[in-house]
């Protein structure tokens, strides 16, 4: 059901489901069958709004990275007084325990490219963002690693095994941290769309456009899996 943004401006309790890259938004467009009319663009992307469960929720594109990321939540939070954060996309798998197109909701989100890793821990305290998803009834799956640098090369993804990252991706953890400091709950969905390979004998640039094109299959896949499965756990 459509609502529109005055309308879900006036409620008391509001979802906002954040959505980073343009292959996600896509996929959330067509699975919503947003027409045209409802998508409204702010500074950040677009957003269009929906009722779930009877809850008023608005999706919005934030851009990649971790500065469009915080920026496009900050205005959102300001804009409608959001209750609720839920960051949902895609992620890289790093803990092989986990396959492609598994659905992992963390309970710890990192940012791992805020410190001198020469002379500090590479996963600093102050950056560091529990989540309560035990509330809901859903044992952790780990943490979630955010840096502005995308897991691609096999040496990042080697030191973030080592540091006992679950999944990476590019802005989650950032968007968590910007939640706590606005007192917002933040919960995070990531769906694993691929997996680093060792480039070490190929072309990197031929190993980086092959993991991009496994990406951007998998993403609406990963997306459907979210809004099915988990999306009404949390709304």
């Amino acid at each position: 059901m459509g609502l529109s943004s005055e309308a879900i401006g006036k409620n008391r309790f509001m979802v906002g489901i954040s959505i980073a890259t343009v292959w996600e938004f896509e996929a959330t467009l067509d699975y919503f069958h947003v027409k045209e009319t409802e998508r409204i663009t702010y500074p950040y992307g677009e957003f269009f709004c929906r009722t779930i469960n009877g809850t008023p929720v608005v999706f919005y594109s934030t851009g990649v990275r971790k500065v469009n990321g915080v920026g496009g939540n900050q205005y959102m939070l300001a804009r409608f007084s959001l209750q609720k954060v839920l960051v949902v996309g895609t992620c890289a798998g790093i803990d092989e325990r986990f396959d492609v197109l598994d659905i992992i909701i963390p309970d710890r989100a990192v940012q791992y490219d805020c410190t001198v890793k020469e002379v500090e821990p590479l996963l600093k305290p102050s950056f560091i963002v529990s989540i309560d998803v035990a509330k809901y009834g859903i044992n952790g799956y780990g943490t979630i690693g955010t840096a502005d640098r995308a897991v691609v090369m096999w040496c990042d993804y080697l030191e973030l095994q080592e540091n006992g990252i679950t999944i990476a991706d590019t802005e989650a953890a950032a968007i968590a941290y910007i939640c706590r400091k606005n007192e917002v709950e933040c919960i995070i969905i990531k769906g694993i769309s691929d997996v680093p390979t060792d480039e070490t004998d190929l072309d990197p640039l031929q190993s980086n456009q092959e993991q991009i094109n496994v990406y951007i299959a998998n993403t609406p896949k990963v997306m459907t899996r979210i809004f099915d499965e988990y999306l009404p756990l949390f709304i």
